[in-house]
Formats: structure tokens, sequence, C-alpha cells
């Protein structure tokens, strides 16, 4: 009779994994240094999972279904915002209005969901965006960023629609923008030691989108300050014109 598997030893063997597959990538890890980090043996490893690539897949299949749940979290949360708000319009942004406030805490919240989940799985969004080449897993990661630019993009045109965003930048663009930022922030995660104030990254993430977005009829052109009258001629001044005209219209043409 074949004995379980410890539940410890391979919570212990995935975290090993996930620090070997973050220093040297998917292909370069060695499942002896796996086992050797966390104690257990080869023939351990293989009684828990059945490869170093369908280990990492698990791990990924754990990220991607949190990150997935997110997202459909955020998108109920603002189908129902705009179910029980209505639309907002260039007028919210101009005055501030207390649905427009809480659009922008909305969003915000949910930025700082998604940037913990990120810190949480740091090493996981590091092996597919570096350590994943020649692997079932290398184009992954650029797939799921087209869609997710597709999805911002969508939720932009509506605020576009009625004029609450400048509507003269391709809301692709602006999609571009957003999970680009998100793909770079995610980057430098996986370099650092300490957990950074999430909170104020998804702060400044919003405000850098949010004032970059406004309307452009809600940016004040520059006063230019008033010019002086040019100033009148004389009365000298006039004469002279005055005589000099006269002499013109009363010389004859030559040939006439």
């Amino acid at each position: 009779m074949a004995r379980p598997a410890d539940p410890h030893a391979r919570a212990a063997l995935i975290a090993a994994a996930r620090a070997e597959f973050m220093k040297k990538g998917l292909k370069g890890a060695r499942i002896e240094d796996i086992t050797a980090a966390c104690g257990l043996s080869k023939g351990a490893f293989y009684l828990h999972v059945a490869s170093k690539e369908a280990l990492f897949g698990e791990v990924l299949g754990e990220f991607m279904s949190s990150l997935q749940g997110l997202i459909d979290q955020r998108r109920e949360e603002t189908e129902q915002f705009f179910a029980e708000q209505g639309a907002v319009e260039a007028s919210d942004v101009s005055e501030r209005s207390a649905r427009y406030e809480r659009l922008l805490a909305m969003s915000a919240e949910g930025d700082l969901r998604t940037l913990e989940l990120m810190w949480a799985y740091r090493d996981v969004m590091q092996v597919l965006m570096r350590g994943s080449q020649g692997t079932d897993f290398e184009s992954l990661m650029w797939g799921f960023v087209d869609r997710e630019v597709s999805r911002v993009a969508q939720e932009f045109r509506r605020l576009q629609s009625g004029r609450a965003l400048r509507s003269d930048v391709p809301s692709e663009v602006i999609g571009s923008l957003i999970v680009g930022t998100y793909v770079l922030l995610a980057q430098r995660m996986s370099q650092m030691q300490e957990k950074p104030d999430l909170a104020a990254w998804a702060n400044s993430i919003h405000l850098l989108i949010r004032e970059g977005c406004v309307p452009r009829c809600d940016v004040a052109a520059p006063v230019e300050p008033p010019r002086a009258p040019p100033p009148k001629p004389s009365t000298s001044s006039r004469r002279a014109s005055s005589r000099a005209l006269s002499r013109t219209r009363s010389t004859p043409r030559s040939g006439s």
C-alpha cells in the first residue's frame, strides 16, 4: 500500500521549487536542487508531483484562478455601479460629484487588491516573463496581457462615451499603458526583498491615470495678458499722410 504524501513536505517542496524557478528559470531549475533545499529525497519529489513543469503549472493555476477572481469581482462591481448610479459624464468629473468620487475609490481598491496578489505571486510572474522560454508556458503571459488590454480598453470606452475621459487618446493605448504599468511593477516586485507600500503604489497609479485622462474641456486654457491698443497717430502724422495720399491720387499715371 502506497504511503500518503506528507502535506507539510509538499508545502516545503512547493516553496523550494518556487525559489529555484525564480533564480534559474523553469528549464534551469533542477529537481535535486529543489529537494535538497527542503530536505527531501528525489523520490519524495515524485511522490508529490509528476514533474517540475507540473509543479509550476499547479502554482500558476492558483495564481491565474485568483487573478481571474479579482477581474470578475471588478467587472461585477463596475456593472453594479453603473446600474445603480448611471453613466458618469464630464460634469461629474469637473464637479467632483459624489458618484465620481465613489467610482475613483472603487477603482483604487481594485488596484490595491491586484497589487497584493501580484506581490504574493511575484516569483510566478517573474518566471512567466523571463524564465519560461522554451517551455509550454512561454507565451502564456503575453496572451493574458493582450486580453487584459482589450478588457481595460472596453472599460475606458464606456467612460469616453459619456465624455468622462478625454476622447482624443485611443482606448487601446490607455489599456496598453495601464496593463504595461502593472507588468513593469511585477518585474520590480520580483527584485524586492521587503514589501513596499502597495496602497501608495495603487494611489499613485490611480492619480496618474485619472489626471492624465481628464477631458480636455476641463483643462483651463492659459490666460493671455491683455494686449495694449496700438498708439494713435499724432495730428502732424495724420496731416502728412493725407497730403501724401492726395498727391498720389492727383499724379497722372504713366502711359495714359
